[in-house]
């Protein structure tokens, strides 16, 4: 018969993947970042370098980075699309005499986290791990945030005993129906 983790062992567990997870990022020939929206990766290169000496091929499924005559930082299948009209790259100083080839990509899933940069990465996280930063209904696109702004007000009425949204339209369709058939008698109707 197995147990389950106490919250000891398993925040034990968590911190120790947690570890692993940054040793293994830090292995890497470059550093990244996301967000649930987009994706950001540094690449470090010598300070002698132009852009015309850099590659950087962004298409839908794949991503290329590198120095022109050397072999590529980064070269694979990206795990998820991206929109590459939407994507960009420059090439910028850095500390120490050195620059950074930085990428934005702009991810089409807006809701989906990434385990790595490519498939063919050495490392992955453990994406089910990840705690994403609050963010504002103005970052959100039109439908979600009508759906999200609806929850908000239902719950807000809940909370007042007042009527959700869509109780407040059946009540309506009540009503008008009891005015088109005054006839009737409506003193036992129930919604549901």
């Amino acid at each position: 018969m197995s147990t389950s983790p106490t919250p000891e062992e398993r925040e034990k567990k968590d911190m120790a993947d947690r570890a692993r997870e940054a040793e293994e990022q830090a292995k890497l020939p470059y550093k990244w970042t996301q967000t649930i929206q987009d994706l950001d990766i540094t690449v470090s290169v010598p300070g002698n370098l132009k852009g015309k000496d850099i590659v950087v091929e962004m298409k839908k499924t794949s991503l290329k980075v590198g120095v022109k005559g050397h072999e590529p930082v980064i070269d694979g299948p990206l795990p998820h699309e991206i929109h590459p009209s939407e994507s960009t790259w420059t090439l910028e100083p850095a500390p120490s005499s050195t620059k950074e080839i930085s990428i934005h990509l702009d991810k089409t899933n807006k809701m989906q986290w990434w385990a790595s940069v490519t498939t063919n990465s050495p490392y992955f996280l453990d994406t089910s791990k990840i705690q994403p930063e609050n963010s504002k209904l103005g970052d959100l696109d039109g439908e979600t945030r009508g759906m999200v702004e609806k929850m908000m007000y239902d719950q807000r009425q809940k909370e007042m005993g007042k009527p959700t949204s869509d109780e407040a339209r059946k009540m309506e369709m009540l009503e008008g129906f009891k005015k088109q058939h005054p006839e009737m008698d409506f003193s036992n109707a129930r919604m549901s």
